[in-house]
C-alpha cells in the first residue's frame, strides 16, 4: 500500500504512535509501521509518514501527521493532525486508553466525547497496546487545527456532531465517492460479493461513511455491507445483473431522498432537488399550503421535517414513510428501465440522531430478515 490515500483515522494513529514512541524515548521514525487491519493480525504492517514528534516533558509528548487522502476531492487534504500523549495513572476498572477531544475534533452534541468510528478506536488500540506498559494508562488529546472551519462544509451537524470533524473512517484506504474509479472499485467489490455462497443473494447498499459505521451497530451483518458512494443507479443495475435477489438501501434521509425524485447519482455537484422532492411528496400527502411553503423554503431536509413535526408529529412521520416508499418505487422503476425485474429493493432511512426514522414497505421486512441472518 502506498503512503497516500489514507483516511483520517490512519493519520491519527500514525501521529499517536509517533508521540508514544517519544514517551518511550525511542528515536524519531518518520515512517512508523502501522497495522491497518485490526481484524486481521496476520496482515502486513504498512509505513505511514509523520511530520514530527517531540518530548514535551517527562510524561508528555507530541506527534504530528498531515492528512493525505490521495487523488480526488477531499476536504481533509493537508489537514494537520496533532496528538499529545501523556502517561497517566490507571484507576481500577479504567481503560488503558483514554481520549480527549481538542480543538477541531467533533463531539456529539451535549457531550465532550470525541466522535470516533469503531474502526478508528480499534486502529488506535491495536497499534498502541504493544507500546503501553501494563501498569500505566495513556491519555491522547487530539487536535485538528482548522477542523472546526472544515466541519462547516460537511454534514457532521446533521448527525449531531459539533465543534469539528468526526473521525469516522471505516477502513484505511480513502475512497472517492464521485469519480469513475470509485464506481469501478465498487462494481468489482459487488461482483466478488455476489459470487460468495454465504451471501445467498442478499446485499445492503450503504450510502456514506456514517451509514457504514451505523449499520453494524443496528445488527446488519458486516459481510452484507457495500458502500455505494454516489453511484447508486449503476450499482443497482449491476446487483440485478449479478443475480442478487434482495437489496436493502440504507442511508441518511437527506441523501436517499434524492432517489425518491429519480436522482440516482447523488453527488451534490450534479444534482440536488431534495427540498423539491420533499415538497412534492408533501403535496401527494395532502399537506396544507402553508406547510408546503415551509417545506420548500427550509434550509435543509432535517430542518423541514423538524419544523413539520413541531406542527404535526404524525404528519412528519407519515411524510418520512412516504419518502421511503417512494425510494423503493423509483428504484424498481429505474431497474425496469434497464430491463431488470428480478431484484427486490427495500429502503431504510436514518436521521441526524443516527436512528432509523423511516422504512419502505419492503425495507422493514429486509431489515429484520438481514438482522436475523447469521454470517459468523
Amino acid at each position: 500500500m502506498a503512503d497516500r490515500g489514507f483516511t483520517l483515522p490512519v493519520w491519527l494513529a500514525a501521529a499517536a504512535v509517533a508521540a508514544v514512541d517519544q514517551l518511550r524515548h525511542q528515536p524519531f521514525d518518520p515512517r512508523p509501521l502501522l497495522q491497518l487491519r485490526p481484524d486481521d493480525p496476520s496482515a502486513a504492517a504498512q509505513p505511514v509518514p509523520v511530520e514530527a514528534a517531540a518530548l514535551l516533558g517527562p510524561d508528555r509528548a507530541l506527534g504530528m501527521a498531515r492528512c493525505d487522502p490521495g487523488d480526488g476531492l477531499d476536504l481533509t487534504r493537508g489537514l494537520p493532525v496533532w496528538v499529545e500523549a501523556s502517561w497517566i495513572e490507571r484507576g481500577p476498572g479504567e481503560s488503558w486508553l483514554q481520549l480527549q477531544a481538542g480543538d477541531g475534533v467533533g463531539v456529539q452534541a451535549g457531550s465532550a466525547d470525541a466522535c470516533l468510528s469503531a474502526y478508528a478506536r480499534q486502529l488506535l488500540e491495536c497499534n498502541l497496546a504493544p507500546l503501553v506498559p501494563l501498569e500505566r494508562a495513556l491519555l491522547l488529546r487530539i487536535t485538528l487545527p482548522g477542523g472546526r472551519e472544515l466541519a462547516q462544509r460537511t454534514s457532521n451537524a446533521a448527525f449531531g456532531v459539533v465543534e469539528g470533524l468526526a473521525l469516522i473512517g471505516t477502513q484505511a484506504e480513502a475512497q472517492r465517492s464521485a469519480d469513475p474509479d470509485q464506481l469501478a472499485r465498487a462494481l468489482e467489490q459487488l461482483r466478488r460479493r455476489a459470487q460468495e455462497p454465504a451471501i445467498g443473494g442478499d446485499l445492503v447498499l450503504v450510502i456514506g461513511e456514517n451509514g457504514l459505521d451505523l449499520a453494524p451497530r443496528l445488527g446488519l451483518p458486516p459481510a452484507l455491507l457495500l458502500k455505494a458512494g454516489n453511484w447508486i443507479g449503476p450499482l443497482l443495475v449491476a446487483a440485478a445483473e449479478q443475480g442478487l435477489r434482495r437489496l436493502l438501501l440504507f442511508g441518511y434521509q437527506g441523501k436517499l431522498i434524492k432517489l425518491a425524485g429519480g436522482i440516482f447519482h447523488t453527488h451534490h455537484h450534479l444534482a440536488d432537488g431534495r427540498l423539491e422532492v420533499l415538497t412534492s411528496q408533501g403535496v401527494l400527502q395532502g399537506l396544507p399550503a402553508a406547510q408546503l411553503q415551509a417545506l420548500a423554503t427550509a434550509a435543509s431536509v432535517d430542518g423541514a421535517l423538524r419544523d413539520l413535526a413541531a406542527w404535526d408529529r404524525e404528519a412528519a412521520a407519515a411524510l418520512r414513510q412516504r419518502v421511503a416508499a417512494a425510494v423503493e418505487q423509483r428504484s424498481r422503476a429505474y431497474l425496469a428501465r434497464h430491463g431488470q425485474h428480478g431484484l427486490e429493493v427495500g429502503a431504510v432511512l436514518f436521521d441526524r440522531n443516527r436512528e432509523i426514522c423511516a422504512s419502505g414497505p419492503l425495507g422493514q421486512q429486509l431489515l429484520q430478515a438481514f438482522r436475523d441472518r447469521d454470517l459468523g
